[in-house]
């Protein structure tokens, strides 16, 4: 059973002041080991999606209860999985079995994606932006998601360094995958996320926010004033500004 949320907080990012929802920060570009809760890796909407169909139909648990726990099969591959993953074996292993429950054939596409997002944000309109996401994840461009592939990305999203993460937000910004975001790119995923969470955010969203924050976000980024921002003019300038590392908080809640 799907449990959703009836109301959310408007989109401010996905990296604490710090830089981590896990507290984690690097020391000289060395990965330091996330220290991250249970509490925390069930915030997420894609794992919550993919334990809760492995739960006993009628329970009464709570999304803090449910837990993580050992199932017995044994995805092929685990300990090649485990090694390019941060999840541990426990993890992976009920991670698998939910997506499998979901996924017989082993792959999620576009519109089961857009189902996700539909339940866990019934208070907005999730298409473009699950559109969005789903390309994210969607590397070699085929139409659909490996459970490698998914399971990649959540450990890069949930546990992944800040220099990875700003990575993977670069991607998803990047819409036509050519190197560099424009304004337009940009707009077009602040627009998708205000869409998805609704008019029910709080506090409330004004109707120009996502340009207000687009055009911030470029006054910013892009320092050679080319109409552009490149991954080393985004991830640079993420790192040096405390300000920008809290104000693109745009994944806790929508991941």
């Amino acid at each position: 059973q799907i449990r959703t949320r009836k109301k959310v907080r408007a989109p401010t990012g996905f990296l604490t002041r710090d830089g981590d929802p896990s507290g984690q920060k690097e020391n000289d570009g060395k990965w330091q080991k996330p220290h991250i809760s249970r509490k925390s890796l069930m915030k997420c909407c894609l794992v919550k999606w993919i334990i809760a169909s492995v739960a006993p139909q009628g329970s009464n648990r709570t999304d803090s209860d449910l837990e993580l726990s050992m199932v017995r099969h044994q995805p092929e591959g685990l300990e090649h999985l485990q090694a390019q993953t941060k999840f541990t074996r426990k993890e992976l292993q009920s991670l698998y079995r939910g997506f499998k429950n979901e996924c017989p054939n082993g792959l999620v596409d576009e519109e089961t994606f857009k189902s996700i997002y539909s339940q866990f944000f019934p208070q907005g309109d999730a298409t473009t932006y699950a559109h969005f996401l789903f390309n994210a994840f969607d590397m070699d461009r085929n139409g659909s998601i490996r459970f490698e592939d998914f399971v990649i990305g959540l450990s890069v999203l949930l546990r992944g360094s800040v220099t990875e993460k700003l990575r993977w937000a670069f991607n998803l910004y990047d819409i036509n995958k050519d190197g560099c975001i424009t304004r337009e790119e940009m707009l077009a995923i602040m627009k998708s996320i205000f869409d998805m969470m609704g008019r029910y955010t709080y506090p409330c969203v004004k109707d120009d926010a996502a340009f207000e924050h687009v055009e911030k976000f470029f006054q910013k980024m892009d320092r050679n004033r080319d109409g552009v921002v490149t991954i080393d003019e985004f991830i640079e300038t993420c790192q040096k500004d405390e300000n920008i590392m809290s104000s693109m908080q745009l994944f806790e809640n929508v991941i």
